[in-house]
């Protein structure tokens, strides 16, 4: 059906050009969009353009609808027996030109003036037209809307035809990015770009992408974190630095994991993670007042279930071993072996999977998702980490056996990380000895080390907190949908087999 549909439009695309009409051209001076246009009075003129979405031909009347980025609006065609001079339409050749040529999906350019239909409808009448684009593949189901889910990822360019509500969810996107920019200039921060591709995988805990340079005869990894070159800008005399870029981790996707993904990290010299806390408070409250967003929403949880969450703040703070301990009585803060652990769990029958190959830190990480992260629901700061987690934060002036880090959790969801650095080049250098040792025990999630790094850190540095979101999630939660494909443009996916 669609190569017959294919076939009838490459005949229109002949017949505009042996009418001497350009079926690509170069440009269009358009005035205004169609939302400008829909927001004009009676008798205004304006000079418009965008996709044909609906047709309807009435004999001498032909009602249209055009969609640009902005929304969407009504025109009309009318034919005039009189000819043009009477300035009511297209004359009977213009009119029937029309007919012959256009097919919804084309792009065409307008001039005329509003007027009211006498349904109360806003509409452009046509004085003058211009063809600007010709669409040689029908649009999804007569335009009605892309239904099929795999459809919708891998051409999303048609679901943002098809689904207005695409269109709106990922201007918000475009929009909540520029507002983080607006916060962060407005708290003196500036923003820098630090390399994609590093000799070690280091920053966090995940498996990393591979590939090789040509040019220096090298391997090298796609960074999992933006975290060591941020804290060595710090060590040359940066204060307060962000990042907004990609990150890759080479690990199953699912709705809230994805292996290319947008990360936002800052750091600033001279705080600690309680200063963060507060920031974090902040640039919410921030966010939510200029785009104009309900504190009240509704979220669907990793469990599949939608609840409404409250993101008024302050928030509450939760201490991430107490809230373990509390949920399934054991103590992780008490283990230095994962054998013993797992022997724990299994005296308890809660049972994490492949737990009997797990190092220590990503056994306990594992656990808390099992039986504490899918209780959380209004936004939570989980804070007071067991060492082992975060082979990158300051140890505890009071427990040096966890560090001062903390989380922020909404609904399941992990949104935000940040914890006071750690600066001890010594202390840092024996950690990642340790973490050394575990991936050659076999922990693939074993952060790696970076001795250059340490390097850097012998010249000096002052007190720093770091601070990390994925913007990817926080989206995926206001704008309330469940998979984090949903709120990017084109997520990776298989290939088609060719027909």
């Amino acid at each position: 059906m669609e190569q017959n549909e294919e076939a009838i439009r490459l005949q229109k695309l002949e017949k505009i050009k042996s009418m001497g009409m350009e079926a690509y051209p170069a440009k269009f001076d358009k005035k205004q969009t169609l939302a400008e246009c829909f927001d004009s009075k009676d008798g205004k003129k304006v000079k418009t353009a965008g996709r044909v979405v609906m047709w309807r031909d009435m004999g001498k009347l032909t009602f249209a609808h055009l969609s640009d980025f902005s929304g969407r609006m009504q025109i009309a065609f009318k034919q005039d027996d009189l000819g043009p001079s009477a300035g009511s339409g297209l004359n009977k050749d213009e009119y029937k030109q029309l007919q012959k040529i256009i097919d919804l999906g084309d792009f065409i350019g307008v001039e005329g003036g509003i007027f009211t239909t006498h349904k109360g409808e806003l509409t452009i009448l046509v004085k003058k037209w211009t063809f600007l684009g010709k669409a040689l593949k029908p649009l999804p189901e007569k335009w009605h809307g892309l239904k099929d889910i795999e459809a919708k990822y891998r051409q999303r360019y048609l679901d943002l035809i098809s689904n207005q509500e695409t269109m709106e969810r990922f201007k918000l996107r475009s929009d909540f990015i520029r507002t983080l920019r607006e916060f962060y200039w407005k708290e003196n921060f500036l923003e820098v770009e630090t390399p994609t591709l590093l000799h070690s995988a280091t920053g966090a805990h995940a498996k990393p992408y591979k590939t090789h340079n040509n040019g220096l005869d090298i391997d090298v990894f796609l960074r999992i974190s933006h975290e060591l070159p941020l804290k060595q800008l710090i060590v040359g005399g940066f204060d307060k630095i962000f990042e907004l870029g990609k990150a890759f981790r080479n690990e199953g996707i699912d709705p809230s994991h994805l292996p290319e993904h947008t990360h936002l990290e800052h750091y600033c010299a001279y705080w600690d993670f309680e200063d963060n806390i507060k920031f974090t408070e902040q640039m919410f409250d921030y966010i939510f007042d200029k785009l104009k967003i309900p504190k009240k929403i509704k979220v669907t949880g990793k469990d599949g279930k939608v609840r409404e969450v409250d993101f008024t703040t302050p928030w509450k703070r939760v201490d991430y071993i107490e809230l373990i301990k509390k949920d399934c009585g054991l103590d992780v803060a008490k283990y230095d072996n994962p054998k013993d652990l797992v022997k724990d769990l299994k005296k308890k029958k809660i049972k994490v999977d492949d737990m009997d190959n797990m190092g220590l830190a990503t056994l306990i990480d594992n656990l808390y998702k099992k039986v504490s992260r899918p209780k959380i629901v209004d936004p939570v700061f989980l804070y007071h980490y067991p060492i082992e987690l975060q082979p990158l934060a300051r140890r505890n002036d009071k427990d040096s056996e966890i560090v001062d880090q903390f989380q922020l959790v909404v609904a399941g969801w992990e949104i935000v990380k940040a914890y006071s650095e750690l600066v001890d080049p010594l202390d840092q250098e024996k950690r990642f000895k340790e973490q050394a040792k575990l991936k050659e025990s076999g922990d693939d999630e074993a952060m790696e080390g970076d001795p250059d790094f340490v390097d850097s850190m012998k010249y000096g540095m002052p007190p720093i907190s770091g601070w990390g979101m994925g913007i990817d999630r926080i989206l995926t939660i206001l704008t309330e949908q469940e998979n984090l494909r949903d709120v990017v443009f084109f997520p990776l996916m298989k290939p088609k087999e060719k027909e």
